[in-house]
């Protein structure tokens, strides 16, 4: 059985047919466990996760029920699933085989990204790391206090990949398309130091050197009104260079076209 939450809270079996969790505080007991996964959940966390301010008049047998409901629905999707949902002082946990939750998978790409030298490698890697998300991490209960931490978490390592595959293409000469890419993303994120460095890197080797340094300007204002901070020394450096022209800037050459000539006899 497989479990996910980058996007919409989700079981599937191992043939990849979804299952059908009844009901919405099931589907939020699942996800407040797998915000926890392996980890026991205190039964009186989950009471307050589920009900908030308006328990029912006896929470543990009403808990006990919601568990029952999600075991019930797992077993009949798939043969043992009922025993995944273990009740271990001082609550529950959901027993999640190593790899079987989709954030495990996308931990794992990036890691091997991180490991990748070669920078079309390591942007493939990250490709299909970020093509695990299908929306906001725990989407319905992102909002939720039980979710919000480690929606926020996912969000952020998720970001992360973003800058590295913008990096990542960057180095593998992409700076055209990648000009133009960053934009919305640089829009949503502005205070973000790493990524402003690569848009501007990008935007630079592109030839719209007037952009880039428009780019750091934009963003050391916004760093002084909103944070009262100057820009990082690496940014700083990233000015200077820009500003003299440094030919580290420069693009990476191309491949090297290699032409083999055939030789010509006389007749």
């Amino acid at each position: 059985m497989r479990f996910a939450v980058l996007g919409e809270t989700a079981v599937r079996t191992e043939d990849g047919t979804l299952v059908r969790v009844p009901e919405r505080k099931v589907r939020a007991l699942l996800a407040a466990l797998l915000a926890d996964a392996g980890r026991p959940v205190a039964a009186f966390r989950l009471v307050d996760d589920l009900w908030g301010e308006e328990p029912p008049g006896n929470p543990l047998r009403a808990l006990q029920a919601k568990v029952s409901q999600l075991r019930r629905a797992l077993d009949e999707a798939e043969p043992g699933g009922r025993g995944l949902v273990v009740t271990q002082a001082p609550g529950y946990l959901l027993a999640v085989p190593e790899g079987a939750l989709d954030v495990h998978e996308f931990t794992r790409l990036a890691a091997l990204a991180r490991e990748t030298p070669e920078p079309r490698a390591r942007a493939a890697a990250l490709r299909e790391a970020l093509g695990l998300w299908r929306g906001p991490a725990f989407a319905e209960f992102a909002e939720e206090p039980f979710a919000r931490a480690a929606a926020d978490r996912l969000e952020e390592e998720r970001l992360v990949v973003q800058e590295a595959l913008a990096e990542a293409r960057l180095e593998a000469g992409e700076q055209d398309v990648l000009a133009g890419e960053l934009a919305e993303l640089v829009a949503r994120h502005p205070l973000r130091e790493r990524l402003r460095a690569v848009q501007l890197r990008a935007l630079y080797r592109a030839g719209r050197q007037s952009e880039a340094l428009a780019g750091y300007e934009e963003l050391r204002a916004l760093l002084a009104d909103e944070l009262g901070l100057d820009p990082s020394p690496e940014l700083t450096a990233l000015h200077a260079a820009m500003l003299r022209q440094d030919a580290s800037l420069s693009p990476p050459p191309g491949p090297v076209r290699v032409t083999s000539r055939r030789s010509v006899r006389s007749p």
